[in-house]
């Protein structure tokens, strides 16, 4: 772990290094530009730019040789303290530093950063000199609001990459690559899955094969919820505001909910599912020796995100999640985390991600309750992952107000980290909605409340699913498992026959009756990834048989159709083609 912290920490200072070259560079090349901010990020690195000319394709190329020459120059990086008053008169022509610079707390110091010959409003974090950033690349430019607020100027952000050797670099570039191919948005499209309309922003339009693949998710996860022994529950969509003001969501997070006005009250449209489980379980009385009580609930949830930072569907207005809460006694807490985990790993285990990693967040400065509490649940944290040898990153103050949390990450199909799962203590909730239960004393206690969620937003963990998987999905998950295509007319018959049967095996598919050739017909399907072409000729009709096309091209013949009654016994270990082909070659 020692050794993945120390090259990061190598890859956080060659992409911050390279963000001030790059700011260089430009200052270089456009003189006037004025400059925002330029950090790095998990992969790369970007600056914001108010410059009077739209920067292209062809200017990055230029801003890339500029840069190259600067990182040759061997310049030094340096930083110092400086007063207030001199960092004014050093910046007096940026007006976005000037703005830094007046944010700064008056008893929080001032430093700049420089390699000799551009300097910056900087905390440190640098390479020694320019010619150790050893790979970089310049990707894209794209509109962003200064410090992401609508209202204020639209500068044009660089985006970059920079990388410890030419190697990682190249390899990063292959994956990008090989990421674009797989992009959810324009899978989405050409296999018909879902779409987005301007009378509804970033709110998602599920065509039927979507859909499909929404309730396959859906009704997977209950069969979960049946077996863990969680309960499902429908709650409203939207509030009286008041619910709201005590939850405390119209004070902290008003600007990403959607309010209107009915009978003279404010009502406010459920960004998230907790305030509605907290009001069930307290319509109730508990024992002791009801608990824990797991509620679980598809309700489907609005929030006002900014256009800007909306993407496809990894971040929508409106979507469900595989929300749950567990209500249980402090005593119960570890086997419940377990439990928890348990099913998270098993759930992944199913659509293909292997070795989650888990950050556990710790107490904020800001926080309720003792630090009793809060030092025993830690505990609890750090003992359940200890002693199942997992892998985990230790995020100090990180966790949230209300109580520690785990958050999973898990790595897709080309390498890259998705946060998905978490699971949060909430040691809050119980007092705030005056949540009890009585314990073998007769007396009441306040419930310990537990948040956890596996897909996390539907939309996105598809969105997620459709890169992973490029949009060849798993036999037992693919919208269509088959698609019978006749030859002629002659077999439309013959193909409908097959195609009864195979649904009374509770199997997916249709007939292409199009007017179509043959080759048309199978080109099609394996556009929109069909796991199983099914062709129908005379000679099948003559021998009552099948020949099957796998998605690799392979073909085999003679298949009787009750031999796919095999592919629901247990689909989902069907999890790649080459099961599927197993099962049915003779």
């Amino acid at each position: 772990m020692k050794e993945v912290e120390a090259k990061e920490n190598l890859r956080f200072k060659i992409r911050h290094s390279a963000a001030h070259v790059m700011a260089e560079a430009v200052l270089n090349l456009f003189p006037g530009t004025k400059v925002g901010i330029g950090p790095p990020t998990n992969d790369g690195f970007y600056y914001d730019f108010d410059c009077s000319e739209a920067f292209t394709a062809e200017h990055l190329k230029k801003i890339e040789k500029e840069m190259k020459r600067i990182i040759k120059s061997q310049k030094k990086f340096s930083g110092v303290s400086v007063s207030r008053k001199i960092a004014r008169e050093k910046f007096k022509d940026q007006k976005y530093k000037l703005e830094i610079i007046d944010g700064i707390p008056e008893e929080e110091e001032i430093t700049i950063w420089n390699h000799e010959t551009w300097e910056d409003i900087c905390r440190g974090g640098h390479v020694e000199s320019t010619n150790q950033i050893p790979a970089f690349k310049l990707l894209d430019v794209a509109g962003a609001y200064w410090r992401g607020n609508e209202k204020n100027p639209m500068l044009q952000r660089i985006y970059g990459t920079a990388w410890e050797s030419k190697d990682a670099l190249k390899s990063y570039l292959s994956k990008l690559e090989e990421a674009a191919k797989r992009d959810h948005r324009k899978l989405g499209t050409s296999l018909e899955l879902f779409y987005f309309d301007p009378m509804a922003p970033s709110m998602p339009f599920f065509y039927p094969k979507g859909a499909k693949l929404l309730n396959l998710l859906m009704d997977y996860m209950r069969q979960k919820y049946q077996y863990y022994e969680y309960q499902e529950v429908m709650t409203p969509q939207i509030f009286d505001s008041k619910l709201w003001d005590l939850s405390g969501h119209s004070e902290h997070f008003k600007e990403n909910m959607f309010f209107t006005e009915t009978e003279n009250r404010t009502m406010g449209l459920k960004p998230m599912n907790c305030p509605a489980h907290y009001l069930i379980f307290r319509s109730q009385l508990h024992s002791y020796r009801d608990l824990p009580v797991r509620l679980a609930d598809f309700g489907r949830l609005h929030r006002n995100e900014r256009s800007g930072v909306s993407h496809g569907l990894t971040r929508v207005k409106s979507f469900s999640q595989d929300d749950a809460h567990i209500f249980c006694r402090f005593d119960q807490i570890e086997d419940e985390i377990k439990a928890f985990l348990s099913l998270l790993e098993e759930i992944y285990q199913d659509f293909g991600f292997e070795e989650p990693l888990y950050h556990l967040s710790l107490r904020p400065k800001e926080r309720s309750g003792t630090d009793q509490v809060w030092d025993e649940s830690e505990k609890i944290m750090k003992k359940i992952l200890d002693n199942s040898n997992k892998k985990y990153l230790v995020q100090e103050g990180e966790g949230a107000f209300y109580g520690p949390k785990i958050d999973v990450m898990i790595p897709d199909a080309i390498g890259r980290e998705w946060q998905l799962g978490t699971v949060q203590l909430d040691f809050f909730a119980a007092k705030k909605f005056k949540l009890n239960y009585f314990s073998n004393e007769s007396q009441k206690q306040e419930p310990i409340v537990i948040h956890r969620a596996i897909f996390g937003s539907l939309e996105r963990f598809l969105g997620i699913l459709i890169e992973h998987y490029g949009g060849a999905f798993p036999f037992w998950l693919s919208p269509t498992q088959y698609i019978l295509i006749p030859i002629s007319e002659n077999q439309f018959s013959y193909c409908d026959k097959v195609n009864k049967e195979l649904s009374k095996f509770g199997l997916r598919g249709n007939v292409d009756k199009t007017s179509d050739r043959l080759n048309a017909k199978i080109r099609k399907a394996q556009l929109n990834k069909t796991p199983l072409m099914i062709i129908c000729g005379d000679k099948e009709v003559d021998s009552d048989s099948l020949t099957i096309r796998f998605r690799d091209g392979e073909n085999v013949s003679n298949i009787k159709t009750n031999a796919l009654n095999i592919l629901n016994n247990d689909p989902i270990k069907i999890k790649d083609d080459e099961t599927l082909l197993k099962l049915l070659k003779p």
